[in-house]
């Protein structure tokens, strides 16, 4: 599986906010935000603290998106 965030991308732009000021809201570094948008790996930590920032849950800015290359969801 893999994690999508492009949720947190379309929040940003709803409301109007760049990764520099989500970034000092969340207490959180520019280079993590840009992982977000790379798709990489962060810690729940990280997550956490961006939700606590936009007032919103893990499913507001992420999603899992099911691996089917091979035509199993395994």
């Amino acid at each position: 599986m893999k994690v999508s965030y492009k949720k947190l991308l379309k929040l940003l732009i709803d409301r109007e906010l760049k990764k520099r000021d989500l970034a000092k809201k969340a207490n959180v570094s520019v280079a993590t935000l840009t992982k977000l948008s790379k798709g990489e790996n962060v810690n729940v930590d990280v997550l956490a603290r961006v939700c606590t920032a936009l007032e919103c849950d893990f499913c507001d800015i992420m999603e899992l998106i099911p691996d089917t290359a091979n035509g199993t969801d395994s």
